[in-house]
């Protein structure tokens, strides 16, 4: 073949590979357009069912996503901008967060609780879902409670917590804080309808175990999961302020006394369950159902201040199933009323009220 072909040749394969690319490109940018088309309306998944290589962050966020929105969601702070009883409900938000400061040992307004915050046990300024909130709280109350055996204010409410929770005296109902705690209940729950008691409110349910709950397995996952923020001896952290708890106690004098809420083992173990420790969510546990349960009966064996409740439970029938303390109408000890085996119980008082029908 001459030069002269040969070059002819090589022109003729040039042009054709030339063509070929730009097919090629044209496709792939049609195909492009095309994609992007059907994705923006939704028929286009770019991670398919069942391929294993989805980012796990997206898969987290889109299902925690979809499940929190079935929840109640507190009213925005920031919607509070300007208004008239936006510095009552800021003040009243405060004084959940950080009760110490205010009506702790070294209180600026008074000296009347443990040191101890509202925020330690309705948690994230009592926000969190599924971490003893107050959602429910403006829709709900005044109501009738059995353990009073009447009809409650939000003020009673707040005082048995004060009394109970941070083993305190009361605060007086009509003094700037007490009704800058109400402002803000109000608020949290403003959207939510009279009467209702929204989905996330208080704790999630957890089934009762088939033995006894055990405060010595419950010392060892203690130890494990817990003194690191709580301590060994369960006195929990000062702030660096010395005046309220970056950790608080668990047992002691400085704790929660025993007619407190949490000292029912129940609630404790449903409490730790989904917020403990430090991180988890109701959608993200860290203990098993069994360990919750050991670890509330662990705790709920320490030592606390007592306090006499004369006049809780005026009908003893109506008292919980793990209420710790006597008498009651069904026969068993205050140790299995404590700490379990609680079907037992459940199968006895259901024999006794179909029995009074």
């Amino acid at each position: 073949m001459s030069n002269k072909d040969n070059n002819r040749f090589e022109h003729v394969v040039w042009q054709i590979e030339s063509l070929m690319y730009l097919v090629i490109l044209l496709i792939g940018v049609i195909l492009f357009f095309i994609y992007q088309i059907f994705n923006e309306s939704g028929n286009i998944n770019p991670w398919p069912e069942g391929d294993n290589n989805i980012p796990l962050e997206l898969v987290t966020e889109t299902n925690f996503n979809k499940e929190s929105a079935a929840f109640w969601q507190p009213s925005s702070i920031e919607s509070l901008k300007g208004s008239a009883l936006e510095a009552q409900i800021l003040y009243g938000k405060d004084l959940i967060a950080h009760t110490a400061k205010y009506l702790g040992p070294k209180g600026s307004v008074a000296v009347i609780s443990n040191g101890m915050n509202c925020q330690n046990c309705h948690l994230e300024a009592g926000t969190k879902i599924f971490g003893n909130n107050y959602g429910s709280v403006a829709a709900t109350f005044p109501k009738f409670r059995d353990r009073s055996g009447s009809v409650e204010s939000v003020y009673k409410r707040v005082n048995d917590c004060i009394e109970r929770s941070l083993n305190g005296t009361a605060l007086d109902t009509a003094s700037a804080e007490m009704q800058a705690i109400k402002a803000y209940f109000i608020f949290l729950g403003k959207n939510v309808e009279k009467g209702t008691k929204v989905k996330g409110s208080g704790f999630r349910d957890l089934p009762f175990p088939e033995h006894a709950a055990d405060p010595a397995e419950g010392k060892i996952v203690y130890a494990a999961k817990c003194a690191s923020c709580h301590m060994l001896n369960g006195e929990g952290i000062m702030a660096a302020s010395k005046d309220e708890y970056t950790y608080p106690p668990l047992w002691g004098r400085n704790s929660f006394n025993d007619a407190a809420g949490l000292y029912r083992i129940s609630n404790f173990a449903k409490y730790i369950k989904t917020n403990m420790p430090l991180g988890a969510t109701h959608l993200s546990t860290q203990l098993t159902d069994n360990e919750a349960w050991n670890i509330a009966a662990f705790v709920n064996s320490q030592p606390r201040p007592h306090k006499q409740t004369p006049f809780d439970w005026p009908d003893i029938s109506k008292k919980p199933l793990d209420h710790p303390f006597g008498p009651y109408h069904d026969g068993f000890t205050e140790r299995q009323h404590k700490y379990g085996p609680f079907k037992p119980i459940a199968e006895a008082r259901k024999r006794i009220s179909e029995n009074k029908k």
